[in-house]
């Protein structure tokens, strides 16, 4: 496992946090032309996701990438899993690894 380029695990509320850091996340696409994909995070944000190939629709995705805005993401590396993730899970997640046990994820 590579450790020298760590990502923080983030949802549509942690992101604004991390501007500029390299994050990861799970979100599921709304619409996807090639330029740029909206997508929706595991807490219901609106997010756009630049440098991902043309996923369908309603499919969840991990990007690992640089928050580049409050609501965006620049992709580094994505993993399409498909049309069923328990999103509910991973944004527990996300509370957990930004809040009482950060030191554990960082």
């Amino acid at each position: 496992m590579d450790t020298s380029s760590p990502s923080i695990f983030v949802n549509g509320e942690s992101l604004p946090l991390y501007f500029g850091k390299r994050v990861r996340a799970v979100v599921q696409v709304i619409q996807s032309d090639g330029a740029g994909t909206t997508a929706k995070s595991t807490d219901e944000h609106q997010l756009i996701i630049k440098g991902l190939p043309v996923i369908p629709p309603l499919n969840f995705v991990e990007v690992i990438g640089i928050a580049d805005s409050n609501q965006s993401v620049n992709a580094e590396i994505w993993t399409d899993f498909g049309s069923s993730f328990d999103a509910a899970s991973y944004n527990q997640l996300c509370k957990l690894a930004n809040g009482e046990f950060k030191a554990l994820f960082l």
